[in-house]
């Protein structure tokens, strides 16, 4: 199981859930008035072989009260994946999600959200609802601006409470980078959309940021620069930034696993859409094996898997 706990309560109606890398961080809110009706919600809802847990958490904190509404900063598996479950534990809840997608949750498009071409697993949910981006949105009684945050996914957003400039920040910005710019995968131009919003970061100046992974943090000039100095190396080698991608793709399939063998890694690969294109347009000149095998020596050598009689262990 995943680990979690409470990495602050910046206010009495804020829970910060802070997850394992398999599973996104979480944001509970209750109202600010104890004796009031619950107008409990939760922000993200992590990776899906964490649901139990994420119920059971969420279900703690609230006790008696019901879960009234999920929101959803962006699709990827490890942000939504436990929406299905939430769902059905508390079967009112109001589900809202970053705009762009709607139709293809409706339609359930497993192909069009992301999750056939990672080899990432999303159990079906249900939407009620989008969050426009220039539009407010109340948590723990107080008014969030929602931006739009588009890089690491197109559709993504961000969540800015102006008073106490706090930041929820997806997988715009983390404390040491931000997450893989996945348009790139498409072939598509997306490096400028990660600046830019790393731009809009800057304008809101917020005090505090509660990322989309890792703990929370307030230096935000040193993140910004350091995301800044990471995109710039995509920049120039979009080769790095392929690998990187294949890499981090490899990595989160080993989370979930906790270990596979050799064999079953590469049958995997061949069959994860993803790294097939990125082998395809970037690593063609290697062999298909060879280059997984290269992709796993290097999450060895940084302490991210170890190799033992014949099985790739999460580490």
């Amino acid at each position: 199981m995943s680990r979690a706990h409470a990495a602050g309560a910046l206010w009495p109606e804020m829970t910060v859930l802070e997850r394992g890398w398999l599973s996104a961080n979480s944001v509970l809110f209750t109202g600010p008035d104890a004796a009031a009706p619950s107008d409990a919600a939760l922000v993200d809802t992590g990776y899906c072989i964490h649901a139990e847990q994420t119920v059971q958490l969420v279900r703690s904190a609230l006790g008696t009260q019901p879960l009234a509404r999920i929101l959803n900063t962006h699709l990827h598996s490890d942000h939504c994946g436990g929406n299905a479950a939430l769902q059905a534990a508390w079967p009112g809840v109001h589900t809202a999600i970053a705009p762009g997608q709607a139709a293809q949750v409706r339609d359930w498009d497993a192909q069009a959200l992301g999750y056939v071409p990672t080899g990432q697993q999303c159990p079906r949910f249900r939407i009620d609802a989008t969050l426009q981006p220039g539009s407010d949105v109340s948590l723990g009684g107080r008014p969030w601006q929602i931006h739009a945050a588009p890089g690491h996914d197109p559709h993504s957003v961000v969540l800015f409470e102006p008073e106490a400039r706090l930041l929820i920040s997806a997988d715009a910005l983390w404390e040491k980078g931000f997450g893989v710019v996945f348009p790139e995968l498409d072939g598509e131009d997306a490096f400028a959309e990660v600046g830019a919003t790393l731009d809009l970061i800057e304008r809101l100046a917020p005090l505090t940021v509660i990322p989309g992974h890792g703990p929370i943090f307030q230096n935000v000039a040193a993140a910004l620069a350091a995301a800044r100095a990471r995109l710039a190396g995509f920049v120039q080698s979009p080769l790095r930034h392929a690998r990187h991608a294949a890499k981090v793709l490899i990595k989160f399939k080993l989370l979930e696993w906790q270990h596979i063998d050799a064999c079953a890694l590469q049958a995997w690969t061949e069959a994860t859409p993803y790294l097939v294109q990125l082998h395809a347009r970037h690593f063609s000149q290697t062999a298909p094996a060879a280059w997984t095998t290269a992709l796993v020596d290097e999450l060895v050598a940084v302490g991210a898997a170890r190799r033992e009689a014949g099985q790739l262990y999460n580490v």
